[in-house]
């Protein structure tokens, strides 16, 4: 097969100048005249003066009524539930602390990472092992957190009462989940907030 000689290509050296060429002027657009909006008529019999229905604080009748009873448990009631929540959170802690020390000893068996120059395939499920750890250890300390504020909830003697419908949680629920702050029917969604009703 013979060899094609290579193909040059002249190359213009000078950039070719275009002096006072024409700039072409924009055409104007053809403006069409307005039309006529038409407004309708308000007639003063159909409209209704505002008058907001303010009433001095001294002509305001109370609607709030004293003597009505407090919806709440009963201090035999919250003292179960505190010992309840006291166990649940000793054992969470205990729990956290135990992934807590897992989680440092997956950090002490990797290493000083300049010894290691290859990461094997131990070193990518080590490290995806201590992210599963750590997420679990965020969870627990949620769950303690959510539990000491029950307590708060406890000392308060507000524990158990529902923060949509302002109704005593169910003793089972409270038992099974003792920092709910929702009863089943809030939580599904099958009532509206209090203050909607």
């Amino acid at each position: 097969m013979k060899q094609q000689p290579p193909v040059t290509v002249p190359v213009n050296p000078k950039p070719v100048e275009v002096k006072n060429a024409p700039i072409p002027k924009p055409v104007p657009k053809k403006v069409e005249p307005l039309k006529e909006v038409k407004v309708p008529k308000i007639s003063v019999k159909t409209s209704v003066p505002y008058q907001p229905d303010y009433k001095p604080l001294e002509q305001r009748e109370n609607n709030f009524k004293s003597n009505e009873p407090l919806v709440r448990y009963s201090d035999s009631d919250l003292n179960e539930f505190r010992e309840l929540i006291n166990k649940k959170l000793e054992a969470a802690k205990k729990e956290l602390a135990y992934l807590q020390g897992l989680i440092t000893r997956k950090d002490e068996m990797g290493g000083d990472e300049s010894e290691n120059r290859y990461m094997t395939m131990e070193d990518g499920s080590m490290s995806m092992e201590r992210e599963q750890l750590s997420q679990m250890a965020s969870r627990q300390i949620t769950y303690i957190d959510h539990l000491e504020k029950a307590l708060i909830r406890i000392e308060n003697k507000t524990y158990g009462i529902c923060r949509v419908t302002g109704k005593l949680i169910d003793k089972a629920r409270l038992r099974a989940v003792p920092h709910a702050t929702l009863s089943l029917e809030a939580k599904l969604g099958l009532v509206k907030p209090s203050s909607e009703q």
